[in-house]
């Protein structure tokens, strides 16, 4: 337990300057460098990173977020990334015909699949930064609807949790636990654009129905990101992604959350406007 929060003082005392100067490339480099990792973790876990042909490219594409910083147009950026995941397939399919039966499809697709994701996702944290007027308190939801869902999913089912979740995915997560997360991440969802629109001196007005709404959503895809990373990991007879962060594992275990959140909230923000500039 000690390690576990001596990594998270540490883990905020790195992250907390990287956010406060995100209007700089400290923030698409921290990105990029972390879903190199977390594909690198994905590629490990899944018994390829040693097979070159496929783990160097995908690697290289891991670096994709660092284009969000030079690439400000949402629609561009995200038709470079289409176009990126194009490439990949055809690529994959000759990597099978050529490889003549020796690897199947189902032993890439996978891992192709959740690199993929991983991209994406991180991406799509950049894209909401530096898409928008209102992207520099726009992005921070992926990590308060994340984390916010996880730390009090955690207590509500150490206080009332009584009935198991998804037992043969995550043993100790609670239906009370879930339950809990939800109500806290849409009230920290409301809080925080409280915050917003008072120290902005209401120049950013928050549209506290959307706000409401995306709380309850985006806790609800946080716990489907966490559960579905951990289904992953439990098929390969992994305990953790990785050691990066110790007490709590890989970045995959840390931001699993997180990046289902990234991906939820990029399709939302171009839905409707969780923050209105005055």
């Amino acid at each position: 337990m000690a390690i576990r929060v001596i990594t998270a003082i540490v883990a905020i005392a790195i992250l907390l300057p990287i956010l406060i100067f995100s209007d700089t490339l400290i923030l698409p480099v921290a990105a990029a460098l972390l879903s190199l990792i977390a594909v690198y973790e994905m590629l490990k876990c899944c018994h390829l990173h040693r097979r070159l042909w496929i783990s160097i490219p995908l690697m290289i594409s891991a670096i994709y977020p660092l284009y969000g910083y030079f690439e400000r147009d949402r629609a561009d950026f995200a038709a470079v990334g289409m176009a990126m995941l194009v490439v990949w397939a055809l690529y994959l399919f000759t990597y099978l015909v050529f490889m003549r039966g020796k690897i199947s499809l189902q032993e890439v697709g996978i891992p192709f699949f959740a690199c993929f994701y991983i991209i994406a996702a991180f991406s799509g944290i950049i894209m909401l930064r530096y898409s928008s007027e209102d992207g520099k308190y726009l992005y921070l939801i992926c990590f308060i609807g994340a984390w916010v869902t996880d730390t009090f999913a955690y207590f509500a089912g150490r206080l009332f949790g009584k009935h198991k979740l998804i037992p043969e995915i995550s043993p100790k997560k609670t239906v009370e636990g879930s339950i809990g997360g939800i109500i806290f991440c849409i009230l920290a969802m409301l809080l925080y654009g409280f915050i917003v629109n008072t120290i902005t001196d209401g120049a950013v007005k928050a549209n506290y129905l959307m706000l409401a709404a995306s709380g309850l959503f985006i806790s609800f895809v946080s716990q489907i990101g966490d559960l579905a990373m951990s289904a992953v990991k439990r098929t390969y007879g992994l305990k953790d992604y990785g050691k990066l962060f110790p007490g709590h594992g890989g970045v995959l275990d840390r931001f699993d959350s997180v990046l289902a959140v990234a991906l939820v909230l990029s399709v939302l923000s171009s839905l409707g406007n969780l923050f209105v500039m005055a």
